[in-house]
């Protein structure tokens, strides 16, 4: 696709616009300590259904919490906890909303910039939608964006291409003519299935060799976008 040029964008949000173990150290950490109540060995059985080294405090590569739905989430600590998944979403999406969280770069003068060149904008995120909404409140930026969906809004997760063919028919641009940018393997096969052109952003767990293969153009983050997108038009 290349020198096509956009008429919107469409953003992941975990590792793309905010620092992705920032905010889901904490939580995991967090929905850990009132899962295991005490016990040791469910503390650890849960760590390791989550993908998380509890010592080192980091993700391990393919953890579920990197790019899957909640409802996934949900899904693997419930076997660990033998109880039904549905019964944990609301008090996982409640701590969600509550997550530490640490911007890329500055998103006001970045997401405003990029709406003022008449650039819509939207959110596709396998998070929740409500934690979702509320972490782009605080961050001030939630009035920018003309469309924000996840995983449980009703157009399914990422890599499949709901979410973003959803957003394409809400502003009323072509899918080719639509950027998705997002962190992860995930973000940018459901940006090739929905027909968009797509950008990776080395500010999460993904690296350059990881991206590139499915992507438009690979860039440190997302400040690097504006320039890329002059480039197009």
């Amino acid at each position: 696709m290349t020198g096509l040029r956009a008429d919107a964008v469409l953003f992941d949000k975990d590792g793309t616009l905010f620092d992705f173990d920032a905010a889901w150290v904490a939580w995991t950490e967090t929905m850990l300590a009132r899962w295991a109540e005490g016990d040791a060995a469910r503390a650890a059985a849960l760590a390791e259904a989550l993908g998380f080294d509890p010592v080192g405090r980091a993700f391990r590569p393919g953890s579920v919490v990197i790019a899957s739905t909640t409802a996934e989430v949900a899904e693997r600590v419930a076997e660990v906890l033998g109880v039904p998944a549905a019964s944990l979403l609301d008090r996982i999406n409640a701590e969600a909303a509550r997550a530490p969280m640490v911007e890329t770069v500055p998103l006001v003068p970045l997401l405003a910039g990029l709406a003022a060149t008449g650039l819509r904008l939207g959110l596709a995120t396998n998070d929740a939608e409500a934690p979702a909404r509320a972490h782009l409140a605080t961050a001030g930026v939630v009035g920018i964006f003309d469309f924000v969906a996840g995983s449980d809004s009703g157009h399914g997760g990422k890599p499949a291409p709901g979410m973003l063919l959803a957003f394409a028919d809400h502003v009323g641009v072509a899918p080719a003519r639509v950027v998705m940018v997002g962190d992860s393997t995930h973000d940018l096969e459901a940006g090739r299935a929905a027909g968009m052109q797509t950008v990776g952003v080395l500010s999460g767990h993904a690296g350059h060799d990881q991206l590139a293969p499915l992507a438009d153009a690979v860039l440190p983050d997302i400040g690097h976008l504006p320039d890329w997108l002059a480039g197009r038009t």
